[in-house]
């Protein structure tokens, strides 16, 4: 598989001669203002421009958004991607948004979706601890992760926007993935912590799979994240897992 970093979330990969357009966030810099009431929500946001044109950006074959908060799906996307496009969402919530957006070809992913000879499955997420799903449902949400299957292909688990939990654990030993993404910027909000991987998951992932490979991503673009890629690239070094751990910058495309 190929695996193009774009900015955040946002990220391409192409697997069995499929190309997927991940999480598409297509404003330019500055655009929003910072979440409110989280890490340096002064900033505003994407704090660095697209490393590609978003025509470029969009020859895939299809999309998935594992959720709609604005850094995952914005409105430049809704308005850019064409609205015959095909698009994997979550649940029948976001694909009746996506709908009233437009957009005419939306498949709800399951546990045993398929897109010509791939297999998609969804996976459950939990974007921050249970006392910050508790007070902030209604921000917070609900989000997924997705495991791609092929018999030419390592077993690619993405993640998405979640803590480490007992549903991250479930995936894992269901489906033993090869490949792991993980949004690890550790995004903060000031009054319930973190609502996304750190640095130290990164050390879980190495010793609960054998000869996995981690792409690390959800860096750098959004004002709430608290991790850089230059003190990513020291923790690696640190821990001596430099050869489990990939970190792309922007515009990166890695074979993996």
């Amino acid at each position: 598989m190929k695996y193009t970093q774009i900015r955040n979330a946002t990220s391409i990969i192409e697997f069995a001669n499929k190309k997927f357009l991940i999480d598409p966030l297509f404003a330019p810099k500055g655009k929003y203002d910072g979440f409110e009431g989280t890490l340096n929500s002064h900033l505003k946001w994407p704090l660095v421009e697209l490393p590609f044109s978003i025509e470029k950006i969009l020859e895939v074959d299809a999309i998935i958004i594992t959720h709609l908060h604005k850094d995952h799906f914005d409105e430049v996307a809704c308005e850019k991607i064409p609205k015959d496009m095909c698009i994997f969402c979550q649940n029948n919530e976001d694909k009746k948004v996506l709908e009233n957006y437009g957009f005419e070809n939306i498949t709800v992913l399951c546990e045993d979706t398929k897109y010509c000879d791939i297999k998609l499955s969804i996976t459950k997420a939990q974007h921050g601890t249970d006392y910050a799903i508790k007070n902030l449902k209604s921000r917070l949400g609900e989000v997924c992760g997705v495991v791609f299957q092929h018999k030419s292909e390592k077993t690619l688990y993405l993640a998405g926007d979640t803590i480490w939990n007992d549903f991250v654990d479930e995936a894992i030993n269901k489906y033993k993935p090869q490949i792991l993404i993980l949004s690890v910027g550790d995004a903060i909000n000031l009054k319930y912590g973190s609502i996304i991987m750190g640095k130290n998951d990164l050390i879980i992932a190495q010793k609960k799979i054998k000869d996995v490979k981690i792409i690390a991503n959800h860096l750098e673009a959004v004002n709430h994240t608290s991790v850089t890629r230059k003190q990513l690239q020291e923790f690696i070094l640190e821990n001596n897992i430099q050869n489990y751990v990939l970190v792309p910058k922007d515009g990166e495309c890695l074979r993996v």
